[in-house]
C-alpha cells in the first residue's frame, strides 16, 4: 500500500538542538490526498537545496531529492543502496554494493551536510528531515510553533516628528556631483572588469611542442608522435597543470600563453630508440630541466617504453615538488595579481608541508581561505583548505577538543567542495581519504584512496599518502611499498617519506632501519616525531637517546604525552599494533595508563 506521512502528536528528541515536535508518520491514500505536511515536507526539502548552508555537491542534491520524493511518494520500502546507485549515480546493472562503498559514502556526506545546515539557516525551519544512520530512509519530524499568544509584544516607542524638509542642490554642485558619480561608476566597472580578467587562480601552461624526428624516417615520425601523446595524456592526470598541444596566436588574447615549453627529439638505430626531452621557460628560453630515455623497437617493448617514459617525464615535471614546483617556487613577484596570489598560496602549502612548522600552519590556512573566497570554484585550492584543517585536527595536541572536531568536520566539508567541483582533482580526494580516515571510516577512506591512486598513478606526493593511511590500518606490506615506490620517484624531500618508512621497519621488527629513518626527519618542528624516537629508541634499548626523547616530549608536549593511547588510537587502526607502541614507549621511560 501506498503511504505517505501525517503529523502524530507524539513528541520525540530532535536530532538537530532541542525544539517541540511531532513526528510525521505514514497515513493511508487517502489522508495522503488531503494532507498539508506533504507540501510543507517538499517546501522544506526546496529550501535546504537551495540554501548556501547545505554544503553538498551536486550529486548529493540528486541523492537527498530522490530518497525524499521517494518516501514521500509511499516507496520508502525501495530505497535500498542499489537503486541509489543505478537510478541516481548512473551507476550500471552490475553494480556491488558490498565492493563499491559509494551509496555509503555519499550518504555519510549527506548527513554530515543536513547536519550543518540545521545547525546554522535550519535553526528554526518547522520541518526537520534526517537520514539515520544504517539506512537511506529519511525521518521527517514537525516542529510545534510557539502560540501567537506567547510572543513577546515589542515596546514601540512613540515616534518623533520633525519638521519636514525640503532638500535642494545648488546649481554651483551639480558639476561637482556628476564628477563624483562618473568617479564612482569607474570604479564599479574597474572592479568588475578585474573579476572577469581574474575569474581563476593562476595555473601552469605547459606547450608539448611536436618532437623532431632527427633520422627524418616513417618509423621515426610515428615513435616521436606516439611520444608526444602519451607525456601529454600522462601530463594531463595531474590537475595542477594545464597541457597545450599547439601555440596561442598572437591576436588571441583569451588564452594566457604558456609558461613552460616542453621540447624534445627522437633518434633511430637498427633496434632501438633515444628520446632527448627538455623543459624550457619560456620567458628567458632558459632549460629548466633535460633527460634523456632510451628504448628498444620491438612492438611489444616499444608500446610498453612509451608509456614509461611518458609517466617518467610527467612525474618529473608536475608532481608535488616536481620541476614546476620549484620553479615557480623560485620566483618572487612584487604586488602579484590575485590570480597569482592564490596560486602562491598552493605553493606556500608545499613549502609548509616539507617540515610541518605549526607557525606557518595558520598563515597558510588563512591565505587559502581568502584564495577559496576570491575563486570559489578552485578544486586544487578547497583540497589542501581541508588539508591543513586536517592537520589542525591531527597535530592540536593541546587544544579543546570541541575546536578539533570543529576542524574535522570543517575538513569533511571543504573536501566534499573540491571533490563535487572537479571529481577528478586528486588534492580534493586525498582530502576526503584523510579525512574519513580520521573520521573512523577507514575502509571507505581507503576505497576513496584507491580510487584516486587509479585516477593518476603517477602522482607520488598521493601515493605515499594512500600508502601511509593502508600501512596504519594495518596493512603494512602493502602501504609501506606504495611509499617506498613514492619515495624513489619522487626528487623533492619530504619528511613524511622517513617517517613513513621509520614505521615500516618498527612494525617489520627492523629497530636500527627504523632508527636510520626517523633520523633523517626534522626534530624539532612536529611532536610526532620525538615519539617515534622515543619508541624506535626504547624498543632498541637505547637509554641515553631515549631519555633524551622522553625528557623533550614532557617539557614540550605535556598534552600529547597525557593523551597518547588516544592519539594512537586515532592512527593506527589495529589495537595490536597500538599496544605494541605503547610497550616500546614505556620501555623509553614513559609512563602511560592501562
Amino acid at each position: 500500500m501506498k503511504e505517505c506521512f501525517v503529523a502524530q502528536q507524539k513528541p520525540t528528541k530532535m536530532a538537530f538542538g532541542q525544539a517541540r515536535d511531532t513526528v510525521i508518520q505514514p497515513a493511508t491514500t487517502t489522508e495522503r490526498e488531503e494532507d498539508p505536511f506533504l507540501l510543507d515536507c517538499r517546501a522544506q526539502l526546496d529550501l535546504i537545496i537551495n540554501s548556501i548552508d547545505f554544503a553538498a555537491t551536486d550529486r548529493e542534491h540528486r541523492f537527498f531529492r530522490y530518497v525524499v520524493e521517494e518516501t514521500l511518494a509511499g516507496r520508502g520500502d525501495r530505497i535500498k543502496a542499489y537503486s541509489i546507485a543505478v537510478e541516481v549515480f548512473g551507476r550500471g546493472e552490475a553494480f556491488d554494493p558490498q565492493s563499491d562503498p559509494i551509496v555509503r559514502i555519499e550518504a555519510g556526506h549527506l548527513r554530515r551536510a543536513l547536519e550543518r545546515y540545521y545547525l546554522t539557516s535550519g535553526q528554526s525551519d518547522p520541518i526537520v528531515i534526517n537520514i539515520p544512520k544504517g539506512g537511506y530512509v529519511p525521518d521527517f519530524v514537525r516542529r510545534e510553533q510557539i502560540p501567537a499568544a506567547q510572543s513577546p509584544v515589542l515596546q514601540v516607542p512613540p515616534k518623533i516628528t520633525e519638521p519636514e524638509r525640503h532638500w535642494t542642490v545648488s546649481p554651483l554642485l551639480m558639476p561637482a556631483m556628476v564628477l563624483a558619480l562618473f568617479v564612482a561608476g569607474a570604479s564599479v566597472f574597474a572592479w568588475w572588469w578585474t573579476s572577469v580578467r581574474s575569474s581563476a587562480p593562476l595555473t601552469p601552461r605547459v606547450l608539448v611542442e611536436k618532437f623532431d624526428d632527427l633520422t627524418g624516417t616513417q618509423n621515426g615520425a610515428a615513435i616521436a608522435t606516439g611520444l608526444k601523446h602519451e607525456i601529454i595524456s600522462q601530463l594531463s592526470k595531474f590537475k595542477d597543470v594545464v597541457v597545450m598541444e599547439t601555440r596561442v596566436s598572437d591576436g588571441d588574447k583569451s588564452v594566457s600563453p604558456p609558461r613552460f615549453v616542453l621540447a624534445g627529439s627522437v633518434h633511430l638505430s637498427a633496434d632501438a630508440f633515444r628520446l632527448r626531452v627538455r623543459l624550457k621557460n619560456q620567458a628567458d628560453g632558459s632549460v629548466l630541466w633535460a633527460n634523456s630515455y632510451d628504448g628498444q623497437m620491438k612492438v611489444a617493448e616499444l608500446v610498453k617504453a612509451q608509456s614509461d617514459i611518458a609517466s617518467n617525464v610527467s612525474t618529473s615535471l608536475a608532481q608535488t615538488y616536481g620541476v614546476i614546483f620549484q620553479a615557480d617556487a623560485n620566483v618572487k613577484v612584487e604586488s602579484p595579481p590575485e590570480d597569482w596570489a592564490a596560486y602562491s598560496c598552493s605553493l606556500s602549502y608545499y613549502a609548509y608541508r616539507e617540515d610541518l612548522d605549526p607557525e606557518k600552519r595558520s598563515s597558510v590556512r588563512a591565505c587559502l581561505q581568502a584564495a577559496v573566497d576570491r575563486f570559489p570554484n578552485y578544486a586544487t585550492g578547497w583540497g589542501l583548505l581541508s588539508l591543513i584543517y586536517i592537520d589542525q585536527y591531527r597535530y592540536g595536541f593541546a587544544a579543546d577538543p570541541a575546536a578539533r572536531a570543529a576542524a574535522l568536520t570543517r575538513a569533511l566539508a571543504a573536501a566534499r567542495q573540491a571533490t563535487g567541483l572537479d571529481p577528478l582533482n586528486i588534492r580534493g580526494r586525498q582530502a576526503e581519504m584523510l579525512a574519513l580516515y580520521f573520521n573512523r571510516e577507514i575502509e571507505a577512506a581507503l576505497q576513496v584512496g584507491k580510487q584516486a591512486l587509479a585516477i593518476n598513478p603517477n602522482d607520488t606526493e598521493f601515493m605515499s599518502n594512500y600508502g601511509e593511511r593502508l600501512s596504519l590500518s594495518g596493512k603494512w606490506t602493502e602501504g609501506c611499498s606504495l611509499i617506498e615506490e613514492a619515495r624513489q620517484r619522487n626528487p623533492g624531500s619530504s619528511a613524511d617519506y622517513q617517517a613513513d618508512l621509520g614505521l615500516c621497519s618498527y612494525f617489520s621488527g627492523d629497530y636500527s632501519q627504523a632508527i636510520m629513518w626517523i633520523s633523517r626527519t626534522p626534530s624539532d618542528k612536529n611532536p610526532l616525531y620525538h615519539l617515534l624516537r622515543a619508541a624506535f629508541y626504547g624498543e632498541a634499548g637505547m637509554k641515553v637517546e631515549a631519555d633524551r626523547e622522553r625528557a623533550w616530549l614532557e617539557q614540550n608536549q605535556p598534552d600529547l604525552v597525557k593523551d597518547i593511547r588516544n592519539q594512537l588510537s586515532m592512527r593506527l587502526g589495529r589495537e595490536k599494533d597500538v599496544e605494541f607502541f605503547i610497550g616500546s614507549l614505556r620501555k623509553a621511560g614513559l609512563k602511560i595508563a592501562d
